[in-house]
């Protein structure tokens, strides 16, 4: 069984246990607070030395970086994909995850949303946040206006990988008003069986199966 270090409100640890509700893999979850530095202590670093969640566990051996975790779990199933144009095209989308999408939305999530006075620290910020935020939004809103998914033409971790954030834009001063495909594909996302959200709540029972 896998062992997941995580946070319960970050968006890069619920990816990880969005995609394996979705596997309906076990797992032994550990809540790891980073705002009180519990990611920073010598047996955490010892597991990670970048001091991040999430972290998974997998026979004593220690994986990080979301992204990853999400290749080695789905690996062999649809949220995978085999073809490889298609999986280069989920790797294209993760990639733009992790450098246009969680640098801005993520970053405006955890410093307004998480962060006690996070707003006053980083009022310097805001702005390039926003616009940064708003042009990666846009990329995806473009792609959605014609396609389901981001890859392979069904549900896959490149999927899950911009779900993370995305979903919380709107507690982090984004509009997601002028974004219709995303907010389809929002609802979309949340209608696969085995969804929860970030606080642990099932999906409703308007699920869909998965492709074989």
């Amino acid at each position: 069984m896998y062992k997941l270090y995580s946070m319960q409100r970050s968006g890069n640890s619920y990816k990880v246990r969005l995609a394996l509700a979705l596997l309906n893999a076990p797992y032994q979850a550990v809540e790891i607070n980073i705002l009180r530095g519990e990611s920073r202590t010598p047996d955490f670093l010892a597991m990670n030395p970048s001091g991040q969640v999430p972290l998974l566990e997998i026979d004593g051996r220690h994986l990080a970086e979301s992204n990853a975790i999400l290749w080695y779990v789905a690996d062999g199933t649809p949220l995978a994909p085999e073809d490889r144009i298609d999986r280069a095209q989920a790797l294209q989308w993760m990639f733009f995850e992790q450098h246009a999408l969680e640098p801005s939305v993520g970053a405006a999530y955890f410093w307004l949303a998480l962060v006690r006075g996070g707003r006053e620290l980083q009022t310097h910020a805001l702005e390039d946040w926003m616009e940064r935020g708003y042009a990666a939004l846009q990329v995806m809103e473009n792609h959605l206006k014609t396609h389901d998914y981001f890859a392979a033409g069904h549900l896959t971790i490149a999927d899950i990988a911009l779900y993370g954030y995305t979903h919380v834009a709107g507690q982090c001063d984004f509009d997601l008003g002028g974004f219709p495909a995303i907010r389809t594909w929002l609802r979309r996302v949340e209608a696969a069986p085995g969804f929860v959200a970030m606080d642990g709540a099932a999906n409703p029972a308007t699920a869909t199966p998965l492709p074989a």
